[in-house]
């Protein structure tokens, strides 16, 4: 069989940049076995304009916050179904100190940073004693949903070949690669923490770190908004399902839930909420991070027939359509891709990359 592309791996990015490649009628393939620690599975789809205690404003949040609402709908609706929602992010203040830096922010006029106007309107489902301030616009992308019906599309399409990518069994050529019996003129890993092993790419300066989260069940609180106070807590698509996380661990002996977490997190929900709530699941993994905190995006600046999309860390359901746009461009038009994205950056130091 003969492919345009082979992309490797169907999280978020690969799940978009298969779309995007099939919008200009290209044909790919796509190789995955799905994992309960895939980072995209373990997300909670939060797309959110400000980033950290300081609440800056995320790279390039005025472009990737429109281009995502878009691109999530778009394929929500070609699929048939909800992949995203508009969910403000309510955010409670932990302490005074917060709240002023939350206040000032207002007072500069910050684009995504509001007052919210009833204080108490949040009384009967969480303690909170510094009041609370309002995000907005933030989405709530659906992975849950999104995934799997992207998957099922592939396999109608005969698009997609459930099995571990073994690399043993890939070999490059002049006209592109072979994969056992197949062809394709590129292929492209968006293989998230299995980047970290690529001879290819492995020289790139990731920082792996290791989330976890929690599942929740919390019958009665409401699923208009995104909840913050120390920790995220985010509606999910069933009714009463809720989200809460998520742990940035550095330094770990493997990608496996802990007791330390769980722990913590319960002792976060028993101050916090007001409500009854039961544990459904304990998810971790791994966050193909990076030490730039940006993405890698492009062809390989001494391998033509490879190319990769990776290194999203926690923004990849914000950042990941927008790069697998550029990227299906640029393959297919030669378009430029973001300088500060572009793998090409990193042309020195892949120059030693098998």
């Amino acid at each position: 069989m003969v492919y345009d592309y082979l992309i490797i791996g169907q999280g978020v990015s690969g799940t978009f940049l298969s779309y995007f490649l099939q919008q200009q009628e290209k044909t790919v393939l796509v190789i995955d076995l799905p994992t309960k620690q895939s980072p995209s599975h373990i997300a909670a789809g939060i797309i959110n304009p400000v980033t950290g205690r300081r609440m800056t404003t995320a790279w390039m949040a005025e472009q990737v916050m429109p281009f995502a609402w878009e691109a999530y709908t778009e394929i929500g609706n070609d699929l048939g179904i909800t992949a995203i929602s508009h969910r403000n992010v309510i955010d409670f203040f932990p302490n005074p100190f917060m709240r002023e830096g939350f206040l000032e922010k207002i007072k500069a006029a910050d684009e995504y940073v509001f007052a919210y106007p009833e204080q108490n309107h949040f009384n009967p489902y969480f303690n909170y004693e510094f009041g609370c301030g309002e995000i907005r616009p933030a989405y709530s992308a659906h992975m849950e949903v999104l995934l799997p019906a992207w998957r099922n599309r592939l396999i109608s399409n005969g698009a997609l070949l459930e099995e571990w990518f073994d690399r043993s069994a890939l070999s490059f050529h002049a006209d592109g690669v072979r994969y056992r019996d197949i062809m394709a003129s590129k292929i492209i890993y968006c293989d998230g923490p299995g980047g970290f092993e690529n001879p290819q790419f492995s020289l790139l300066p990731y920082s792996p770190n290791k989330g976890e989260a929690l599942v929740l069940e919390i019958p009665g609180l409401p699923a208009f908004n995104i909840y913050k106070k120390s920790m995220l807590l985010v509606p999910m698509t069933d009714e009463n399902k809720f989200w809460i996380g998520s742990s940035y661990a550095w330094k770990f002996d493997n990608p496996d839930p802990t007791q330390e977490f769980l722990d913590k997190t319960k002792a976060v929900l028993d101050e916090w909420l007001k409500l009854p709530y039961k544990i459904l699941e304990h998810r971790s993994g791994l966050r193909p991070a990076t030490m730039e905190r940006r993405p890698f995006c492009g062809i390989h600046p001494h391998h033509p027939q490879v190319a990769i999309l990776n290194g999203m860390g926690t923004k990849g359901c914000s950042l990941a359509p927008f790069f697998a746009k550029q990227l299906a461009d640029h393959l297919v038009n030669g378009t430029e891709i973001t300088p500060d994205a572009d793998v090409k950056r990193f042309t020195k130091i892949l120059s030693r990359s098998n």
